[in-house]
């Protein structure tokens, strides 16, 4: 540990029962710097960081501020030391306004002491709003209204305005648009600048290279090491925190390709986008990549009766459908797993057994009535098959981590045994050891045959897995490689409009 370090955790210690989650963890961070934290699901990152703010009681060791022990037994104590955490999961009140949610418990007032002064109130927090650079909010709407990057938006202008000596931001990316993470920037580095420390942990190893002073990785709840993004690569930081290098993470595909299975033609949803026309094979993993606002959500979703369409068509095995929902598509055999688990995909406070089987209830019914037997066994081949953990198909969903959770969703679609799997964003927001099992999930369906539609964000994802790369902008096909022709340098010069 360095001899002037603001932070220090020394010998930090938890258990939950038999589980190790943190062992004799020496952590140590500078005022006045971004420190990353990385390392797969369960490495520990979000226990250290809660123990840090209080939320959860260490077992053993020790922290120091400015090389004073402190005892940080509570949230609230936290708060007075000055550490403030913004996690993925809110702690907003919805039902109240974002000035009532930014200024909690320091709200102004005049006349009598329970008299509300709005018009301060609502300019403090347009003010606060403003000095982070997040504008453009009406902070009189009240937070239900909001969307959930705007919530997020709010989430950090609340623990900002406490001026935090450390402000732990777990995952604040995940649902941020690319104008609002350059915001999310700013403010860190102004952050930095005023001395504050901050504590950012991300799955997004490019986004941790571009902010961070420091990374230090965990591995099964050990401190693996320290480094500075100068000294290291994006290979070496995966290797430090999976034990693989960057080459070992993409499958190697056969390229074998079967017959037709989907056939899109001309297929246009006035306003989001027109003219799309594009095959896919049986046995073909088929990428597509563009910029937010590009229409890829919004084709996928038109495939699988999700949204209508305005003009064009989709055959499936040289047949033309007519999917007007979701469960037309699914009785021809097209599946969507959609970008956001948890709004669209999962069922938090059901069952792994329930979830699974959502999509599948007529095929594990008999007159109407649900087959509990035969329903637990494909549900638990299935839990084996991808390695849920832990796997017992009766634990509620809300209790597994993001990567399970994300498990769940495609096991719940492959219970449809659909010819066709349309995968938007289906590592979002999961560590690189999960995605690498999703990766081998994913080509092995291909080499059984089914037809994917792959929608990633993430380039390197889509390099990596695709047989042939799709790029669309502004709602139209930009371009299409086949693997040999497809470079960072060709999809992005075509998804952005410029020549390469």
């Amino acid at each position: 540990m360095g001899a002037n370090e603001f932070l220090e955790m020394r010998q930090i210690n938890k258990s939950y029962e038999s589980t190790h989650a943190l062992r004799e963890v020496d952590f140590s961070a500078s005022a006045g710097e971004v420190h990353a934290l990385a390392g797969e699901n369960g490495a520990g990152k979000s226990t250290l960081v809660k123990i840090l703010s209080g939320a959860v009681q260490r077992d053993s060791g020790e922290i120091l501020l400015d090389g004073s022990p402190v005892d940080v037994g509570s949230p609230l104590r936290a708060h007075r030391l000055g550490i403030r955490a913004v996690y993925q999961e809110f702690s907003l009140v919805r039902h109240l306004t974002i000035t009532e949610n930014i200024l909690m418990g320091q709200m102004p007032t005049r006349g009598p002491r329970w008299w509300i002064d709005w018009r301060r109130a609502n300019a403090r927090a347009e003010e606060v709003l403003e000095e982070i650079g997040f504008t453009g909010l009406d902070v009189r709407k009240r937070v239900s209204q909001l969307s959930v990057s705007h919530q997020q938006m709010v989430e950090i202008a609340k623990a900002v305005t406490h001026k935090p000596r450390i402000l732990i931001l777990d995952e604040p990316s995940a649902v941020l648009s690319e104008e609002e993470l350059l915001r999310l920037f700013a403010l860190l580095q102004k952050l930095k600048a005023g001395g504050a420390l901050v504590l950012y942990i991300s799955h997004r190893l490019d986004e941790v290279f571009e902010v961070a002073d420091r990374i230090t990785v965990l591995k099964d709840g050990q401190l693996v090491g320290t480094v500075r993004p100068q000294e290291t690569d994006q290979g070496r930081l995966i290797k430090m925190m999976v034990g693989r290098t960057l080459s070992e993470i993409y499958p190697r595909r056969n390229g074998k390709r079967g017959e037709t299975v989907l056939e899109v033609r001309g297929l246009a949803r006035t306003g989001d986008f027109e003219d799309i026309s594009f095959a896919l094979a049986r046995g073909e993993i088929l990428g597509c990549f563009g910029l937010i606002g590009s229409g890829r959500t919004q084709v996928a979703r038109c495939i699988f009766g999700a949204e209508s369409s305005t003009a064009g068509e989709v055959r499936l095995g040289g047949r033309a459908l007519r999917t007007r929902s979701p469960r037309d598509a699914l009785r021809e055999g097209i599946a969507l797993l959609t970008e956001d688990r948890k709004r669209d995909g999962l069922v938090l406070t059901c069952s792994i057994r329930d979830n699974v089987s959502l999509a599948s209830l007529g095929q594990i019914s008999r007159l109407l009535i649900l087959d509990r037997r035969r329903q637990g066994q494909r549900v638990s081949k299935l839990v084996a098959d991808l390695d849920i953990r832990p796997p017992l198909i009766d634990r509620l969903v809300h209790q597994l981590s993001g990567g399970n959770q994300q498990k769940v969703v495609l096991a719940k679609w492959l219970m449809t045994q659909a010819k066709v799997l349309l995968l938007d964003e289906p590592t979002r927001g999961v560590d690189v050891a999960t995605k690498v099992e999703v990766y081998q999930i994913i080509s092995q369906l291909a080499e059984q045959g089914i037809g994917i539609l792959l929608i990633s964000s993430e380039l390197p994802e889509i390099l990596g897995m695709s047989d042939r790369v799709l790029v669309m902008r502004d709602g139209h096909i930009a371009g299409e490689f086949p693997r040999a022709e497809a470079s960072e340098q060709s999809v992005l010069a075509a998804a952005a409009g410029v020549n390469p």
